[in-house]
């Protein structure tokens, strides 16, 4: 069967879909299950009900991926950054995971260097002047701490 490359600007989800299925029956028979939960912490305004905020993580074989993490604003430098990634960490090890894993851009670094999360991988210039950074923090089963 000859295929072709064709250029999908925007891809529609059944696009996504059709990779995805293919890949994910591909590792499960290389490795076994991937374990796949997605989790969202919400931060939402007590008046409007109205989410402003949080981080959005995945679980797969063993690891939690923080993909996204954001505190409004006016919240920020108030502990509530922190008091997500802890809560991040808590509901890995719920999940069995053996650690967590985020990338940011380099002015965030520091952020989760402090929280004990390590750079283990960089991209430069990604943006251009900026650096691109891979951390992780390997976790101790519930009850060993």
């Amino acid at each position: 069967m000859a295929l072709q490359i064709v250029l999908a600007d925007p891809p529609a989800q059944e696009d996504r879909d059709a990779i995805v299925r293919p890949l994910v029956a591909f590792n499960t028979e290389s490795f076994g299950p991937s374990g796949f939960r997605q989790i969202a912490l919400l931060l939402r305004d007590p008046e409007t009900g109205e989410s402003v905020g949080g981080l959005w993580a995945k679980a797969s074989f063993g690891w939690l991926y923080v993909e996204l993490l954001v505190v409004p604003e006016g919240a920020r430098r108030g502990g509530l950054g922190s008091a997500l990634m802890l809560r991040a960490e808590d509901e890995a090890r719920r999940l069995g995971c053996r650690g967590l894993w985020v990338d940011c851009f380099g002015p965030m670094r520091g952020f989760y260097e402090k929280a004990g999360y390590e750079a283990f991988g960089a991209i430069p210039d990604h943006p251009e002047g900026v650096e691109r950074v891979f951390l992780r923090k390997p976790l101790l089963p519930l009850g060993q701490f």
